[in-house]
């Protein structure tokens, strides 16, 4: 059991952020994330650089290759035959000339260029330099890192990245064997066109693109030997990063514009219902009717509409509970009342000698009793009404035949009714009011709702008819459509009802007797429990006095109004 002040346990709040809030914020960066993983990948374009990178250095190498196979070549003859036919002639790469023209050729696209003879032997090389002194090799050094730590930092992330999106794992290692040929430059050997991409280690052993394209050295279709350019990936490198420091930048203005409308939005959502459940929590602790519910219904959504409903099922708390604190008075004093009697009558019986007189009192007391055990019955049904119209299914109900069946039995008790023996002898029946049911003939009127809480509604009606009418009257029952609901009246030939007092006899405990009936039969719950069925039933029920033309009241009419299926 719950105690004063107590509650439910609270969501715990990160940074002081509500559950909520962080939820949003997560989903909405999320998808974010994704896109920007997506973007940075960037495998497809790179793909298309280093293919567009490798068309070019192969159309480098071929224009090496033909300028080589034009300039740099020794005309060799050879002895005649032994058939005595002319001596024929072949060309070999010549080393002298190929160099410089190598040199030349290679400094103008930022290449290295070998050459390869027929036999696999490297000839001249672009970063070494051949002279009287001996030899010179060139080597590209590392470039210095530039900027400040940071730049540096966010350098060093991405370089370690770059190996992951997309992943070089499956490229081929590049490693330099002496005596070991390419295996490109072995295919241009036998003649064809070789292009490879590699993958080598960096100065800081982080992974660079490395691409080579072998082009054979052609005279007159015979292969002389081939030419190898080698090139490094760093311009693919240089403008994947420009792309995907362009990415990272749109990146953070959009996640910027991102985090702020997450907490607009959940700003518009957590913020309102965090104030509907602190609303709420200060009603349930409070002791008055000072704590409400904010109104947010101009919202025109959701919350909104769950603000309206909040109010709505305060206001129905609130009226239920002052209907029960009503009802618990109510009660309390019509118990009372036949108690004090009762009392009374036990106080004084003990004192009264005369055996009429006590005769007299036992028989309040046996009243009393009897009209607290129907007082109690009636209260008892009234109090499990609400929980029990709460719970059950509504079915199909045939007001046409429910009445029907009332009015036949109400005929059958009347008929086993018997007046004591006349002076005369024989037996006469009482003069009982009729029951008659005006139904249209072929019509059925379905309403959905509780068969047996209908028939208790209609019995009520009825006995209330019954008893305001005169002996030999006619209560009678008329059903018809009206629109989508079925009206059903109840009409007596009574004395009608007390003007002004048509709603206050729906009332509980309210009770307008005709003259001379005994006290304490009625515990006037019978009008009030008809009303409460029918209002559950999403129907309405209301009583007026029907009159003639020149006024004069001639009975009453209790009309009940229930949708039909």
């Amino acid at each position: 059991m719950s105690t004063l002040g107590g509650g439910a346990k609270r969501p715990r709040r990160l940074w002081g952020v509500s559950p909520l809030t962080l939820r949003i914020l997560a989903v909405n960066v999320l998808a974010l994330l994704v896109l920007l993983a997506g973007l940075l990948y960037l495998g497809r374009y790179q793909d298309r650089l280093i293919q567009a990178e490798t068309e070019a250095l192969a159309t480098e190498a071929r224009i090496f290759a033909s300028a080589l196979g034009e300039g740099a070549v020794n005309r060799i003859l050879t002895a005649p035959s032994p058939t005595g036919d002319e001596s024929g002639e072949r060309f070999e790469l010549a080393p002298e000339l190929a160099r410089p023209m190598i040199r030349r050729l290679a400094e103008a696209t930022a290449t290295r260029t070998r050459l390869y003879d027929i036999d696999a032997h490297m000839l001249s090389d672009s970063r070494v330099l051949v002279g009287s002194q001996g030899r010179i090799e060139i080597r590209e050094l590392p470039t210095p890192p530039a900027g400040d730590a940071v730049s540096r930092a966010i350098n060093d992330l991405y370089t370690r990245l770059i190996d992951v999106v997309p992943s070089r794992e499956g490229l081929p290692v590049y490693r330099e064997r002496p005596g070991q040929p390419n295996p490109d430059v072995e295919r241009a050997l036998s003649g064809e066109t070789a292009a490879t991409v590699w993958r080598v280690d960096g100065p800081g052993g982080d992974p660079e693109l490395l691409l080579t394209v072998a082009v054979p050295v052609q005279r007159y279709r015979e292969v002389l030997g081939a030419v190898l350019l080698t090139r490094s990936g760093g311009e693919i490198d240089r403008a994947i990063r420009s792309v995907r420091f362009d990415i990272l930048r749109v990146f953070g203005v959009a996640l910027l514009v991102t985090v702020g409308l997450s907490f607009y939005l959940a700003g518009t959502i957590a913020r309102p219902i965090r104030r509907l459940a602190q609303a709420a929590d200060r009603l349930r602790t409070s002791h008055g009717r000072h704590a409400g519910i904010p109104d947010l219904t101009r919202r025109g959504d959701e919350i909104g509409e769950l603000s309206g409903v909040l109010r709505e099922m305060t206001d129905a708390l609130w009226t239920r509970m002052d209907a029960i604190e009503r009802f618990a008075a109510d009660v309390a004093h019509e118990i009372k009342n036949p108690l004090t009697s009762l009392r009374s009558a036990v106080e004084t019986v003990a004192r009264v000698s005369d055996p009429r007189h006590r005769d007299r009192l036992m028989a309040i007391i046996a009243d009393d009793v009897q009209r607290l055990d129907r007082l109690i019955s009636d209260i008892s049904n009234a109090s499990r009404l609400d929980a029990e119209l709460s719970r059950a299914e509504p079915e199909p109900v045939d007001i046409g035949l429910l009445l029907t069946m009332l009015a036949d039995l109400r005929q059958t008790v009347a008929e086993t009714v018997d007046e004591p023996v006349p002076a005369g002898g024989g037996k006469a029946t009482a003069e009982v009011p009729r029951v008659v049911v005006d139904v249209p003939a072929g019509e059925r009127l379905m309403v959905p709702g509780l068969e047996g809480r209908l028939t208790q509604v209609f019995q009520n009606l009825i006995d209330n008819a019954l008893s305001f009418s005169p002996p030999g009257g006619t209560v009678r029952l008329t059903a018809r459509r009206s629109g989508g609901s079925v009206r059903v009246v109840v009409s007596d030939r009574g004395p009608g009802i007390p003007e002004g007092k048509e709603e206050a006899i729906f009332d509980r405990f309210y009770t307008e007797r005709p003259a001379g009936e005994k006290f304490g039969t009625h515990s006037g719950l019978g009008l009030s429990i008809a009303k409460q069925i029918v209002s559950a039933h999403n129907g309405s029920v209301f009583a007026k006095n029907r009159q003639v033309s020149d006024g004069t009241i001639e009975g009453a009419d209790f009309v009940v109004i229930l949708p039909l299926l």
